[in-house]
């Protein structure tokens, strides 16, 4: 009986480069495009050292977030094969072997914070050697611990919509950091609810193979948390509209005009997040189009804002 053809070495090698490339999520890469926030709530998004800097932040961000993947499915490959999802991932299936992936992870997690302060600034590249830090602890045990996992997650948005101001040199308002993180609160909180929502419905081996701490959450409790969030980040927001105002010779108050976007957009997304749908944030954001047509409405006129015109 003849034997199957093993594969040349550079099949190997490609397969392998493709498996870490799953592994990296490309596409959980669009959370990184957040790194445009700082610059862009400044009003300072189109001047040229901002185009220039915004790819080299975003190629940092999600070299550092693979890491973090990479790290992570390498820790948790045992458990992901007996999960009927996350089996299929590269480590769990065996397309990447668990030392490449832990080899591939600590090289970019290394990589990153030397990158940053060669390309950037110190400021940078210390912010990005706290996400990685706090991401990997989160990896080895702060996903298991209650009310930490939220804050570690919500922390990691929060960092990404700050790191333009050090890269860039940009102060950070007090309500920028306000409402940017009661608004990742708000995206994480409902993520996790809609998480409980649709492992109610699978059985108790399920439950246990994916995120057992989601047991530990109340459905109460995470409604509570998304909602105070959103309340939060509408209450700051809106305080910043009505307090920054704008100058004379204005013909529309733009900023306080923003606010009826803003508020519509977070009464949408709670549609999803109260039907248990929001479980990836990045699908809802881009594929439901009444949610788009409020993300122009709010970018037009927080623009003719900072144009004060």
């Amino acid at each position: 009986m003849a034997t199957a053809a093993q594969p040349s070495p550079r099949a190997r090698a490609l397969a392998l480069s493709l498996g870490l490339l799953r592994t990296a999520r490309p596409r959980q890469w669009v959370k990184n495009v957040l790194v445009a926030t700082a610059p862009a709530a400044a009003g300072d998004l189109f001047l040229h050292r901002t185009l220039v800097q915004l790819p080299v932040l975003f190629l940092l961000f999600t070299a550092a977030a693979s890491a973090v993947y990479l790290v992570n499915d390498a820790r948790d490959a045992a458990a992901d094969r007996a999960h009927p999802d996350k089996r299929r991932r590269p480590v769990a299936a065996g397309e990447v072997p668990v030392p490449v992936a832990y080899a591939a992870g600590g090289l970019l997690a290394v990589l990153v914070p030397v990158a940053a302060a060669v390309l950037c600034n110190p400021a940078t590249a210390a912010l990005l050697t706290a996400y990685l830090l706090m991401q990997l602890a989160y990896c080895v045990s702060l996903k298991n611990v209650l009310v930490i996992d939220l804050v570690v997650v919500t922390t990691g948005f929060l960092m990404r919509a700050m790191i333009g101001g050090p890269a860039l040199g940009i102060p950070l308002s007090r309500w920028f950091l306000i409402t940017a993180g009661f608004g990742a609160l708000f995206m994480v909180a409902a993520k996790r609810y809609s998480e409980a929502l649709q492992m109610a419905e699978k059985t108790r081996e399920d439950k246990g193979a994916t995120r057992p701490l989601l047991r530990e959450y109340s459905d109460g409790y995470l409604r509570f948390v998304w909602q105070l969030a959103a309340g939060g980040a509408v209450l700051a927001y809106c305080l910043w509209a009505l307090e920054s105002g704008g100058t004379s010779a204005s013909v529309l108050p733009w900023r306080q005009l923003s606010m009826i976007p803003f508020i519509l957009a977070v009464l949408r997304y709670a549609v999803f997040a109260d039907r248990g749908t929001a479980g990836a944030p990045e699908d809802v954001v881009l594929r439901d189009r009444a949610l788009a047509v409020i993300g122009v409405a709010w970018t037009g006129l927080y623009a003719m804002a900072v144009a004060d015109v």
